[in-house]
């Protein structure tokens, strides 16, 4: 006993490591690949082998960040997806490491740090970004680790604490424009500073001072975007997602009660509403900590509402970051009612009640994603719809096999995202395999009642396939080849959403 009361700290931070590494490693590689996914580590791919195509992704208006620490993964993992995933799995790790700094810096109080990294961990949100080869989970590390160095530079006026805090948010700048709001809620910080100091006007100019240097190292990192000819670009495709201010005054509150209520639906589908009662009664509980309190929860609400008042194009991975946060409200509350009852059995009780259907959720996100009661936009982002990457292992496998021995044609319905990139991620580096993208309404295919010209050209000379996993044209269902075409039939999945194929076809020349 005394041995495990010595080293309990470090007991608990081993237990829970080891609890983040098996939640988020074991079947890791269950999930099909999904569009984004094939472009990020397409990306990564080609920038690995070609230095001048180091900023690549500013093709399509998204930050590099990602994508060069998936180029230094790739050169150690032979499988591109588990490359690409286990980006996320570090940030994951990172982030369960920060909200225990985080909480105890803000709550004084190291079970309820250890707490809130469990609930992390916990924290289906989480576990299913964490598992996932997308920016999201990297964007809430920086996130994290920004609010906690904001708390500490507040509290202690350091330069040291502002050049590393403006090296993390340039970081997070240089990963995904929603990590801008780490800048853009700075100044919130305001609400820990002790003015009952002596002369708290002359630290509250020093205070001012630190952040601006914080500000400018910030966006001197952002601004090595500024070599890459397509930095324009990510204004381009931040406006995709969000409305323009010429565009948003043309309509300013139209949609922002049908977003807030689609991120509320999120929210609970995620978070679920034992977990939310936890949050609002944090606030309640006891009123201490009452403006730490105040400060996570702005940077939940001010990222959320600017968001909804903005966003055009939403998907549920926007609100990862803004959500973690909120789990040291959960924690704190969760630690007081735990602390108010002695029996060891009955505080188990409780902590099963606030989180089981956490643990539900986690159990079919790990084993069977497609049960996983979850919001239905990434279901069927990631396994029913046609983003989700359903058969193309199985094809990969069946292609890799008839390449052997002679060389093969591969064409793709579309030239960007899941097709072709799923299939160059594994398959680019075989000689006897050349694959190409095709879209209708082309030059290269201008009807899709019959192959692409250089499709039939090539299947006289030898084999050629060809995917299907969209909707078409004279095609009687998505993912289906349309009738007339001369082709047989290889391999077909359907994916969970009737309706929806992926297959590949054999050009029947």
């Amino acid at each position: 006993m005394g041995f495990i009361k010595k080293y309990a700290a470090s007991l608990a931070a081993i237990s829970l490591i080891s609890l983040y590494l098996i939640t988020r490693l074991y079947n890791i590689l269950g999930l099909p690949i999904f569009t984004d996914e094939a472009i990020y580590i397409r990306w990564s791919q080609i920038a690995l082998q070609d230095t001048s195509w180091r900023f690549i992704s500013l093709t399509d208006g998204k930050q590099p960040m990602y994508v060069w620490l998936t180029m230094t993964f790739l050169r150690y993992v032979n499988d591109p997806l588990l490359a690409g995933r286990l980006v996320s799995v570090l940030s994951g790790l990172l982030t369960t490491i920060g909200l225990f700094f985080l909480a105890r810096e803000v709550f004084k109080n190291n079970k309820i740090a250890l707490l809130s990294s469990l609930l992390y961990i916990l924290f289906p949100f989480a576990l299913v970004y964490d598992r996932i080869a997308l920016y999201d989970s990297l964007v809430g590390m920086f996130i994290v680790w920004s609010l906690y160095l904001e708390i500490l530079l507040v509290r202690r006026l350091r330069l040291d604490l502002a050049l590393i805090l403006g090296m993390i948010i340039g970081l997070g700048m240089l990963t995904k424009t929603n990590a801008n709001f780490a800048l853009i809620l700075l100044p919130f910080s305001l609400l820990l500073f002790n003015f009952k100091v002596s002369n708290p006007k002359k630290k509250l100019l020093r205070w001012f001072c630190l952040i601006a240097i914080t500000s400018i190292l910030a966006n001197l990192i952002y601004s090595i975007l500024r070599l890459s000819p397509f930095f324009y670009i990510i204004a381009q495709k931040n406006y995709l997602f969000i409305y323009s201010p010429q565009e948003w005054l043309q309509h300013p509150f139209e949609f922002l009660f049908n977003n807030l209520n689609t991120f509320s639906n999120w929210l609970i589908g995620y978070a679920t509403i034992p977990f939310l009662i936890l949050i609002f009664a944090s606030f309640f509980i006891t009123y201490k900590f009452t403006k730490e309190k105040l400060l996570l929860f702005t940077w939940f609400i001010i990222p959320l509402v600017a968001t909804a008042l903005f966003g055009r194009l939403l998907y549920p991975r926007f609100m990862l970051f803004m959500t973690l946060p909120l789990l040291l409200l959960g924690a704190y509350t969760l630690y007081i009612l735990m602390t108010k009852v002695k029996n060891r059995s009955l505080k188990a009780l409780i902590f099963l009640i606030f989180i089981f259907m956490f643990l539900i959720k986690d159990y079919y996100i790990i084993t069977d994603f497609k049960k996983a009661p979850l919001p239905q936009s990434d279901k069927g982002q990631f396994i029913t719809g046609w983003p989700s990457g359903v058969g193309v292992a199985q094809s990969i496998k069946i292609l890799q096999k008839e390449a052997k021995n002679k060389k093969i044609f591969v064409a793709t319905q579309g030239t960007f995202g899941l097709m072709p990139y799923a299939l160059e991620i594994y398959l680019d580096k075989n000689p006897n395999i050349k694959i190409v993208g095709y879209w209708t309404d082309t030059d290269q295919w201008p009807s899709s009642q019959k192959p692409p010209k250089e499709v039939i050209s090539r299947a006289k000379k030898m084999p050629t396939y060809f995917v299907f996993y969209q909707a078409c044209s004279g095609c009687s269902a998505i993912g289906v080849a349309p009738d007339a075409w001369p082709v047989k039939k290889i391999f077909q999945i359907e994916k969970t959403e009737k309706g929806q194929f992926y297959t590949l076809y054999k050009i029947e020349p």
